[in-house]
C-alpha cells in the first residue's frame, strides 16, 4: 500500500490534485479539465500495473459477512466505514486491468456524450442556457444597463444610501436577465463605483454592495446556475429515490413515497424566486441602515431628473401610483374569488374519470410496509388502507367511460350555468387598460383629462359588453366583433396615454426590460412553458429592444420594432383563443380568417425580427453578442464534455462509489447534507459553479438527493451556499472580477471589509432556510 492509505484513497488524491494543478496552470478551463482526466487514469493505472494500488475491500467469503447477511444487513449497505470490523481482502484497483477499464471508460465516453451533450433528455434545457446568456449579453452590449443604472440613481439618489439601494435594484434586474455573476459585476464595477465614489460614498460600502449584487444571478431565475443544477437534480433525485427505495424493501419510488421522484427546472424556478427577492431586499435594507448610521459615508446625491415644471400636487403620485393601481388589483382578485371573474371555458372530456385510487398502494410486500409505515405514519398507511377496503368492495377502481351526446350536452349545459359573467381574458385586459391610465394620469397631472376619461369609459364597455353580450357559448368571432367597439374607445384614451408614460424618463427606461423579464419568469411560474421555449422568449425580446434603443441613439423611427412587437402579441391572442387546427373535418370560417391573421402577423414578426437583427449587425452590436455568446455556450459544454471525463476516471477505479459509502456511513443525514455544504463552500473558493456543478455534483448528488430532504430546498442551498462562497476573501470570484475593474485607488483589503457584512447577511440567509424550509417550498406549493 503506498503511504499506508488505501489504493482508492491515493487515487482520489492523485485526480484532485491533477485537477488543481491543471485549473492553476493557466490553461483553459475544460481543457485542463479533460487534461487532468487523461493524466489522472495514465497515472493511477502504472501505479496499479506497478502493484502500488491495494483496495481493502470487505471480504465477502469471510463468516462475519456472511453472517450480517443473515441479520436482514443488504449487501449493498455493507462498507468498511460503517463496519470497520469485517475482514478485509485485498483487491486490484483495476481487477481486470487497466485496458478493460480504459476501454469500458471510451464505450462510457461515447454513451455519455450522446445521452448528456448530442440527443440526451436534458439537452432541451440546457439550450436554454444559450439563450438566457444571449439576453443578458445583448442588454449589456446594447447599454440598456446603463440607462437602468442611470435612471434608478436619479431615482434613489435622493435617499440616504440611495446609490447603493440602486445598485442592489439594477443588480438584480441583471441577475434576471443575465444570471452570470462575472457579468454583472464588472457592468457595475465600471458604470457604478466611480460615481459611488465620486459623490462620496466609502470604498467599504461601494465595493461591497456591487460584489453582493453581482452574485444575485447565481438565485435569482432565471439563474443559469439553477438551469444547470436542474438538470442534474431531476436524475440524480430520480435515481436515489429509487436507490432509496430498493433499500426499503419497495419495488420503486412512486410506491415508497406516494408520489412521482420528479423536480423540473421550472419548479426550481419557483423555489428561486422567493429567497433570490429575499436576498436583495436585505442587501438593500442593510445599505440603507448603513447611510442611516453613517450619513457621511453614503451622503444623499441628487443626481438630476424631472424639473419642477412636472411636479406633481400633493399626495397625486401616491393616489394615482399606488392607491388606484392597487384598488383595481385588489378588485380583480376580489371578483374571482367570489365567481364573478373567472374561465368561461365550456369544454367537457369525452370521457368520464376514473374513480380515485388509494392515497398509498397497499398490496406491498411486508418490509415495504413497514418502511412505507416509518416513511408516512401508521395514520396514513391506515387511512390508505381504509380506501382500498372501501374501493375493493365497490368493485374496484371505477374504470374512465366513453361519454354519450346526450351526458356531453348536459355537462356542457352545467358549466355555462355555472360560468362567471366575465372571463378572465377580458378582465385582464381592462385591469392593464385601467392601470396604463392610472399612471399615466399620475404621470401628467396637469395635462387633458378627456381623453383618458374616454379611455376608462371604453373600459368599462368592455366588461359592460362582455356581461350582457358574451357567453360562454360565443364564439370566438363574434366575440372579437362584440369588443371591438370598446376597444376602440379605449384606444382614444390610450394612445395619449401611452405617449405620456413614454415621456417619463423612469418608465421609458424600466418598463420595456420589466415586462420583458416577467414576460420570462411569469411563462415559467406560471407554468406556460418550460425554461426553453421562455428563454427564445427572452432572447428575442432583447434583441427588439437593443434594435429600438439603437435606432433611438442613431435618431431613427423605432416604430417597425413596436409593430414586430404588436404583431407577436397579435399571434399569441389569437393562438389562444381561436381553434387553429385546419387539418379538421369541419373549419368555421372563423378560425380560417383567424389562421390567415395569425399566419400574416408571423410572417410580419419574422421579417421585423430579422430586420431588427440587420439595424444591429449595422450598428456593430450583434456580431459581439453572437461571439460572445458562442464562448460562453462553448465553455459551458467543453466543461460539460471535460466533467464526464473526470466523472468515468473516479467511476473506473471504484472513487465515486467510495466516496458515496464514506457518506452513507453517517447515520444523522443533517451531518452528511452540512459536511457536503462544508466542501462545496470550501470548493467554490478554486473551482467556477460550472466545474463544481459538473464535477462535484454527480459524485455527492445520489446521496444528498436520495434521502428525505425536499429536492428543491437541496437545489437553492448549494446555490445560496455557492453565491456565499464566491462572496467570501480571499479566494471569492466576484472579488477578483471587481478587483479587475477598480480603479487603483480602491485597495483589496477595502473589497475584503466592504463584502463581510453582506457574507454576514448570506450566511443568516442560509441559516433560515435550514430552519425554515418552507421560504424555499411556498411558491411552488402556491403555484402546484
Amino acid at each position: 500500500m503506498l503511504f499506508g492509505l488505501d489504493g482508492v484513497e491515493v487515487g482520489l488524491i492523485i485526480v484532485f490534485l491533477t485537477l488543481f494543478g491543471a485549473i492553476l496552470s493557466g490553461f483553459p478551463v475544460a481543457f485542463a479539465i479533460s487534461g487532468s482526466a487523461v493524466i489522472s487514469f495514465a497515472i493511477i493505472a502504472a501505479l496499479d500495473s506497478a502493484g502500488y494500488l491495494i483496495h481493502m475491500a470487505v471480504d465477502t467469503n469471510a463468516d462475519a459477512y456472511r453472517a450480517l447477511i443473515g441479520q436482514g444487513v443488504r449487501p449493498d449497505a455493507v462498507s468498511i466505514f460503517r463496519y470497520p470490523e469485517l475482514p478485509r481482502a485485498d483487491v486490484a484497483l483495476f481487477p481486470q486491468g487497466w485496458e478493460v477499464a480504459l476501454d469500458r471508460n471510451l464505450s462510457f465516453v461515447v454513451n455519455r456524450m450522446n445521452e448528456r451533450v448530442l440527443a440526451g433528455a436534458s439537452i432541451e434545457t440546457l439550450l436554454a442556457v444559450l439563450m438566457f446568456v444571449m439576453m443578458g449579453i445583448v442588454l449589456e452590449r446594447s447599454r440598456i444597463a446603463d440607462d437602468l443604472l442611470t435612471t434608478m440613481a436619479k431615482v434613489f439618489g435622493p435617499l440616504p444610501g440611495g446609490l447603493a439601494v440602486s445598485i442592489v435594484i439594477v443588480g438584480a434586474f441583471l441577475a434576471a436577465s443575465t444570471g452570470i455573476v462575472g457579468a454583472t459585476v464588472v457592468t457595475m464595477g465600471l458604470l457604478a463605483l466611480p460615481t459611488m465614489l465620486k459623490n462620496g460614498y466609502s470604498p467599504e460600502l461601494s465595493t461591497g454592495v456591487i460584489a453582493a449584487s453581482g452574485t444575485l444571478g447565481q438565485i435569482i431565475p432565471p439563474s443559469i446556475v439553477i438551469v444547470l443544477l436542474g438538470t442534474l437534480a431531476g436524475d440524480l433525485y430520480s435515481s436515489g429515490q429509487e436507490e432509496r427505495a430498493r433499500m426499503a424493501g419497495c419495488s420503486d419510488a412512486l410506491t415508497y413515497l406516494g408520489e412521482p421522484a420528479v423536480v423540473s427546472v421550472g419548479t426550481l424556478f419557483q423555489a428561486a424566486l422567493l429567497p433570490g427577492v429575499m436576498l436583495a431586499v436585505l442587501y438593500a435594507a442593510y445599505a440603507f441602515g448603513f447611510a442611516l448610521w453613517n450619513p457621511s459615508k453614503a451622503p444623499a446625491v441628487q443626481l438630476g431628473g424631472d424639473d419642477a415644471r412636472h411636479a406633481s400636487p400633493a399626495g397625486h403620485g401616491l393616489t394615482w401610483f399606488l392607491g388606484v393601481p392597487v384598488g383595481m388589483i385588489a378588485l380583480v382578485i376580489g371578483l374571482g374569488q367570489v365567481g364573478i371573474v373567472g374561465n368561461q371555458s365550456v369544454i367537457v372530456d369525452s370521457f368520464t374519470d376514473a374513480g380515485q385510487t388509494s392515497s398509498l398502494r397497499t398490496n406491498v410486500p411486508a418490509e415495504c410496509q413497514q418502511s412505507m409505515i416509518d416513511l408516512h405514519g401508521q395514520a396514513k398507511w391506515d387511512q390508505a388502507v381504509a380506501e382500498q377496503q372501501a374501493i375493493d368492495a365497490a368493485g374496484g377502481v371505477t374504470q374512465a367511460r366513453a361519454l354519450s351526446a346526450e351526458e356531453r350536452a348536459a355537462l356542457v349545459l352545467g358549466r355555462v350555468a355555472d360560468a362567471p359573467p366575465i372571463g378572465t381574458g377580458i378582465a385582464i385586459t381592462a385591469l392593464l387598460m385601467g392601470l396604463t391610465l392610472a399612471i399615466a394620469r399620475g404621470v401628467a397631472p396637469f395635462a387633458n383629462p378627456l381623453p383618458l376619461l374616454i379611455g376608462a369609459a371604453g373600459t368599462v364597455l368592455l366588461l359592460v359588453v362582455d356581461i350582457l353580450l358574451i357567453g360562454p357559448l360565443t364564439t370566438p368571432g363574434m366575440t372579437t366583433l362584440l369588443i371591438a367597439m370598446p376597444l376602440v374607445i379605449g384606444f382614444v384614451g390610450l394612445r395619449p396615454a401611452t405617449a405620456h408614460l413614454a415621456r417619463n424618463e423612469i418608465l421609458r427606461v424600466v418598463f420595456p426590460p420589466l415586462v420583458l423579464i416577467i414576460a420570462v419568469l411569469g411563462s415559467i411560474l406560471g407554468g406556460i412553458t418550460n425554461p426553453t421555449p421562455a428563454a427564445a422568449l427572452g432572447a428575442g425580446g432583447a434583441i427588439l429592444l437593443a434594435a429600438y434603443r439603437k435606432l433611438q441613439d442613431q435618431g431613427r423611427s423605432g416604430r417597425m420594432v413596436i409593430l414586430t412587437a404588436f404583431a407577436i402579441v397579435l399571434m399569441l391572442l389569437i393562438g389562444v383563443n381561436f381553434d387553429m387546427r385546419m387539418g379538421r373535418e369541419v373549419v368555421l370560417l372563423e378560425n380560417r380568417i383567424a389562421y390567415l391573421v395569425a399566419f400574416a402577423c408571423f410572417l410580419f414578426a419574422m421579417f421585423g425580427f430579422l430586420w431588427s437583427c440587420g439595424v444591429l449587425l449595422l450598428g456593430g452590436v450583434l456580431t459581439p453578442v453572437v461571439r460572445e455568446t458562442a464562448k460562453v455556450t462553448a465553455m459551458v459544454f467543453a466543461i460539460l464534455i471535460g466533467s464526464q471525463l473526470l466523472n468515468l476516471v473516479l467511476i473506473s477505479f471504484g472513487g465515486e462509489h467510495y466516496i458515496q459509502q464514506f457518506l452513507r456511513s453517517f447515520d444523522n443525514e443533517l451531518t452528511v447534507f452540512l459536511l457536503v455544504m462544508l466542501v462545496l463552500f470550501i470548493l467554490g473558493f478554486v473551482l467556477d459553479f460550472l466545474e463544481i456543478i459538473y464535477i462535484v455534483i454527480p459524485i455527492v448528488g445520489p446521496v444528498i438527493y436520495g434521502g428525505t430532504f425536499d429536492p428543491k430546498w437541496v437545489t437553492i442551498m448549494i446555490a445560496v451556499n455557492l453565491q456565499t462562497s464566491f462572496l467570501t476573501p480571499p479566494f471569492g470570484f466576484a472579488l477578483f472580477y471587481l478587483r479587475g475593474v477598480a480603479p487603483k485607488v480602491i485597495t483589496t483589503g477595502q473589497i475584503y471589509r466592504g463584502v463581510l457584512p453582506f457574507i454576514a447577511i448570506q450566511v443568516g440567509a442560509l441559516l433560515l432556510l435550514w430552519l425554515v424550509p418552507s421560504v424555499v417550498t411556498i411558491v411552488p406549493n402556491l403555484l402546484k
